[in-house]
């Protein structure tokens, strides 16, 4: 099977219509100083006790329809225990939900479209991963799109717990953290009653727990993007990930992947945008909305937005009564924590690192370093930069590393170390990544000055202080165990290259880097969130835009 031809199919049902409602949409308010979760404590160690595949890692060809692969009939037992949840949301017919895979981009996807549907005044349910502090970031439902509270949670675990016993006894303790979890959520969305349930498959693939969602229950099927991140997982190639990937697709139903055919203006990094959509082949999609201002930057980001919007133009026309001014307000008012997201000045400063521009990004893969880059040169073309990164093991660290030392240049290189989902297992020490990325440099023929240099030590008068003997043309890269000191030399090294200009201290290489950040600095986290980042306080001086088109 073609690749293009799997992953273009396009399917479109007519199905029941859903009243209106009205509301007005607040912004999301993601981490209010919740970490760590006590009264969850029961909850959360039942689930630690689980096998935990974020935390030690994915098995070779676990994604795929193989003997190999996760055992979805295990999964499907236990969903028939729980009374099939997934399929009771609603007292009217189905289909209520919409299902996202993808490598990159499910998360963004599934924030602008469950905010589409709120602002239309819908009970929204929406299932994501992984999540920064509290495993309640994972599920939201309702109106406004905040966490599941913990009370809620527990209410939900408490009335399922017996069930979930009986399960893992009888499947010999097989099922997974993210199999109860996914579990719980749909158990939670039936508890609510929600309208429809945005669900975001983990791994993804035809052995994804959430892969339980009958075809009838299925408004909308979507794919963001193919990618080589899970390679070994779902198969060993792109096709075998296409395909893997496209399990999720149920005949009747439409499938949507990233759609280029838009137009992008450049002035401030809440980006303005024209997105305009016309497609008039299998699918009747239509929708120009200009002057769009998106508070999650980059031309991938818009991309994201588009998908979405897509995707609520299908569920219109299956009858589901969603508005131009409803898609608007959705996407205008999505944040997701860690994902282009600029500190305002003040935020800098409690770290600690004023005179900077810091920006917090989860970018992990080729692909999305990539696009991290092309969204600061479209901000910031005469910024200088600094990164500060640690990943997981399981990572092509080296693509990683290549695509950043293929960019502009930069003025330093910090390699720090974080746990991973709470462990240590897939955690990349410091030294291995400093190693990865000298690989990276020799390679592409890039001078670095290496903290196993005698000029490195040159540089610093002591651990604290940052020499003016310094070349300012020279790329610092060093392991640095301390994200926390990884931060205060990076920031240091650039306001002494910049003096009065502007720099920009790049937080990436996992979403656990951030979530690290986050619980270090737990004092700022509940300003994070805010639909207003302050952003114009950091700008450089504004220049006139250009325009950047992007069509298919």
């Amino acid at each position: 099977m073609k690749i293009r031809k799997l992953i273009n199919c396009q399917y479109f049902t007519l199905t029941h219509r859903k009243p209106t409602r009205s509301v007005q949409l607040e912004p999301k308010q993601w981490l209010s100083s919740y970490s760590p979760d006590p009264e969850l404590k029961g909850f959360t160690q039942y689930i630690d006790s689980l096998k935990n595949y974020e935390k030690y890692g994915v098995p070779k060809d676990a994604g795929t329809d193989s003997d190999d692969g996760f055992d979805l009939g295990r999964m499907r037992r236990l969903m028939k225990r729980l009374g099939n949840p997934q399929s009771n949301f609603k007292a009217c017919p189905p289909p209520f939900s919409v299902h996202i895979a993808g490598t990159k981009g499910k998360g963004s996807t599934a924030a602008y479209l469950s905010n589409i549907l709120r602002s239309e005044g819908y009970s929204v349910g929406c299932y994501t991963s992984p999540h920064m502090l509290s495993i309640r970031e994972r599920m939201s439902v309702g109106r406004v799109g905040e966490p599941v509270s913990s009370n809620t949670l527990n209410s939900v675990f408490g009335r399922i717990k017996q069930s979930l016993d009986e399960a893992i006894m009888l499947e010999n303790g097989c099922l997974s953290h993210f199999e109860v979890l996914t579990a719980v959520a749909f158990s939670l969305f039936a508890q609510e009653n929600v309208d429809i349930a945005i669900i975001e498959a983990g791994l993804g693939g035809a052995r994804d727990a959430t892969n339980i969602i009958s075809s009838s229950d299925l408004a909308v099927s979507i794919i963001t993007t193919i990618g080589e991140e899970h390679l070994a997982a779902l198969g060993g190639s792109l096709e075998s990930i296409a395909m893997a990937k496209a399990g999720i697709i149920k005949n009747g139903r439409p499938v949507r992947t990233s759609v280029k055919g838009i137009n992008m203006f450049k002035g401030r990094p809440s980006q303005c945008c024209d997105l305009v959509i016309q497609l008039d082949h299998d699918l009747q999609l239509s929708i120009e909305l200009h002057d769009l201002n998106l508070s999650m930057l980059g031309t991938h980001q818009l991309q994201n937005a588009v998908t979405a919007t897509c995707a609520a133009l299908c569920l219109h026309n299956q009858g589901w009564r969603i508005s131009d001014g409803s898609i608007r307000a959705g996407l205008e008012n999505t944040f997701v924590p860690g994902r282009s997201q600029f500190l305002t000045s003040e935020e800098a400063e409690k770290l600690g690192l004023s005179g900077s521009i810091i920006l917090l990004d989860g970018a992990h893969t080729k692909d999305s370093a990539k696009a991290l880059l092309e969204m600061i040169q479209m901000a910031f073309p005469d910024s200088r930069l600094a990164v500060v990164v640690a990943m997981a093991s399981d990572k092509d660290q080296l693509a990683f590393a290549k695509e950043f030392l293929s960019g502009r240049q930069l003025d330093a290189i910090f390699l720090t170390e974080v746990d991973i989902a709470g462990g240590t297992s897939r955690t990349t020490s410091a030294s291995v990544l400093r190693d990865c990325w000298m690989q990276a440099s020799r390679e592409l023929g890039v001078n670095v000055l290496h903290d196993r240099m005698i000029e490195y030590g040159e540089l610093f008068e002591d651990k604290f202080s940052f020499s003016t003997r310094d070349s300012k043309h020279e790329t610092v890269l060093a392991a640095e165990k301390s994200l926390s000191d990884s931060l205060r030399l990076a920031n240091q090294i650039l306001r002494e290259r910049t003096r009065n200009g502007s720099g920009i201290v790049v937080v990436t290489g996992s979403l656990h880097i951030v979530a690290k950040l986050y619980s270090v600095y737990s004092d700022i986290s509940s300003s994070f969130a805010s639909h207003d980042h302050g952003i114009s306080s950091i700008m450089p001086p504004a220049h006139s835009p250009s325009h950047h088109h992007h069509q298919s």
